[in-house]
């Protein structure tokens, strides 16, 4: 039979309201009433109802993360960091995928109703029409590389624009002249700032940008794969490749490896996430790198401000800054430098 919380009161000797005062931590209570209590629970063995607890609290100790997907390590590498941290702050942390499909986001927000203290949600699709018409009012909402139409959520968003300028600048300074691109999903906000961030490090080095350099992708490994042999059909032949994400540049090397071509040598690759496997990569990928597991740690803590604020209507923008992870599929010797220098 399970344990009540009237039987760890008569155990202890107090009234059930200091239990429940006791192991819910919401009011000072003398350290000896506090010893016998916790005593008396562990020796019942009582886990306290979750429903009941949430009740009197207004809080669910639970805070949800919706997510575009869940597999592929920048995905495994975000929700490492903000796992830990919310157990840090002894919160549980729920996910869920919702694959970019926005009836599903739909569906998926409707859930969150009651169920969470707050959410941070990662989604393409997301916009503010759609949160406003799926959550509740008054629910802590942290955004992470979402874009919204006004100012009503706080948000994260990775400088993709800054760090692809970075990257085709360090590609250029090579004396590489035609970049080819492999771009992210369509209507994606990280492929559709990193694109733009090509094309302006193109302006800025007073190059013209080519459309037959623009292939498409998907942000897996397959269609960098397929970007890559398509790439090795165009004439003249590009002399680096810019994946949009390390899935894609790793998909482009494997293609590039089986077609016989040696990386840098004939073609330089890089990539944007710098996801762990990066640098035990043959050879080692050059990417812009992205501090994913401080981006997921970074969103739970924002989102535990967020509910700490509660109807605060300041809302706060964070843009992450991007650097560079110099390794050998650039073209730079071990340590970052030209192999001229």
């Amino acid at each position: 039979m399970r344990v009540t919380i009237k039987e760890v009161a008569q155990a202890a000797g107090v009234s059930t309201a200091t239990v429940s005062r006791v192991l819910n931590k919401v009011d000072r209570v003398d350290k000896e009433t506090r010893r016998r209590v916790e005593e008396a629970a562990k020796e019942l063995s009582y886990v306290p109802n979750a429903l009941g607890r949430s009740l009197s609290t207004r809080r669910t100790e639970a805070l949800g993360m919706l997510l575009p997907d869940l597999y592929g390590e920048f995905f495994s590498d975000l929700i490492r960091g903000a796992d830990e941290t919310a157990q840090q702050h002894r919160f549980h942390l729920l996910l869920s995928s919702a694959h970019n499909n926005r009836e599903k986001i739909a569906t998926t927000l409707q859930m969150l109703r009651g169920r969470f203290d707050g959410v941070v949600i990662m989604s393409p699709h997301i916009d503010a029409q759609m949160l406003n018409a799926n959550l509740p009012k008054n629910l802590p909402v942290v955004l992470l590389n979402c874009r919204t139409q006004d100012d009503v959520f706080d948000s994260i968003n990775i400088d993709n624009v800054g760090g692809t300028r970075q990257m085709m600048r360090h590609l250029l300074e090579h004396g590489y002249g035609q970049i080819a691109i492999i771009k992210g999903t369509d209507h994606n906000l990280d492929a559709e700032e990193r694109l733009a961030g090509y094309y302006q490090a193109l302006r800025d080095a007073r190059l013209s940008p080519s459309e037959d350099m623009i292939i498409r992708g998907n942000f897996s490994d397959e269609s960098g794969y397929e970007a890559a042999r398509r790439i090795l059909a165009l004439a003249p032949r590009p002399r680096a490749i810019f994946a949009s994400n390390d899935a894609m540049a790793i998909g482009a090397l494997s293609a590039l490896r089986e077609m016989g071509v040696s990386v840098p040598q004939e073609i330089a690759l890089v990539g944007f996430d710098d996801v762990p496997i990066a640098r035990y990569l043959s050879p080692a990928l050059t990417s812009v790198h992205v501090p994913i597991s401080d981006l997921g740690a970074m969103a739970i803590n924002k989102l535990l401000q967020v509910i700490r604020k509660k109807n605060d209507d300041k809302h706060e923008h964070v843009l992450l800054p991007t650097t560079l992870a110099i390794r050998e599929s650039c073209g730079c010797a071990k340590g970052g430098q030209h192999p001229n220098n």
